[in-house]
Formats: C-alpha cells, structure tokens, sequence
C-alpha cells in the first residue's frame, strides 16, 4: 500500500509522549550508597544496563538536585527483583525549597516474589513546578534489615 501524509503541521504528539529529561545533564545526584559494580548512572541515564543498587543493606535515598528547578510531568520507576520474596515500600517525594521541607507524591508497597511478581513499573503523573529536589526512599524489605535495595530505571519528563 502506498500512502502519503498531506498537509504541512506536524501532528500532535499523543499524551505522554514527550522526551525523557537527560538527568546526567540536568540534575547532581546524592546516594547514600552504591555498589561499584552497579552505579547510579545505570538507573538514570537511558542504554546502560543493570540499574543502580546499594552497597549496604537498609533503607537507602537517591535524591536528584536541580538547579535552576525544574518542572516535572512524568515520573517513570521500574524496580526488579528475580532472586528473594520481599516487601519493598517506596517513597517519592519533592521539595521546591532546596530540600528543608518536602512534599510526599507517593508512598508504595508492592510485594516481589521469584516465582511471579519479579518486577515493578511504576508511571505517575505529576504537576509540579519549581523542582528544586526530587528524592526517592526505597525500603527494599519492609520486614528484613538486611534487603538491599536497588532501581533499574528512573525517567522524569
């Protein structure tokens, strides 16, 4: 079939389409621990593999500071886990004041297990202005100290 487009406007993008910010350009990063073999650029910054993990067990923050702050409609997490059933709690929030007070977007549990449910994606769509910080807190076992946490993908558009 042959087929032409006619007209000279470019058509409108469909919701939610619009291009990933490139965080290793527009953003420093804070961590409160990383493993050397699965740094946080693996998580952030699109055609590495991998994803982030922590090099301690616990509780672990990931925070993206902006400068100038920044306005944020999307915000993409993909967790995986293929080895042990755990209950991990996220926490996403953001502060427009260089991170003296923060405000809460979402609080998740989502329950992994090896022999099914080995991976979450997350989507949310926000509007937020005059980002100045976006932090992430990730639980990796609501239930076991000694989880590790990791992320395999974050995008922000």
């Amino acid at each position: 079939m042959r087929k032409r487009l006619i007209g000279g406007d470019k058509p409108a993008s469909p919701a939610g389409t619009e291009e990933w910010l490139m965080l290793d350009e527009l953003a420093e990063v804070e961590i409160s621990s990383e493993d050397a073999a699965h740094p946080i650029e693996y998580a952030l910054v699109p055609g590495n593999d991998g994803g982030w993990r922590a090099a301690v067990p616990g509780t672990q923050t990931i925070r993206l500071l902006f400068t100038p702050p920044r306005r944020l409609r999307r915000i993409r997490l993909d967790f995986v886990e293929t080895t042990a059933a755990r209950t991990q709690e996220y926490v996403l929030r953001w502060s427009a004041d260089e991170g003296r007070s923060f405000r809460e977007i979402v609080r998740q549990q989502w329950n992994f297990n090896p022999h099914g449910a080995t991976s979450e994606g997350e989507e949310h769509q926000v509007e937020l202005t005059e980002v100045g910080v976006l932090e992430l807190i990730i639980t990796p076992d609501i239930g076991n100290a000694n989880a590790f946490a990791s992320l395999a993908q974050l995008r922000i558009a």
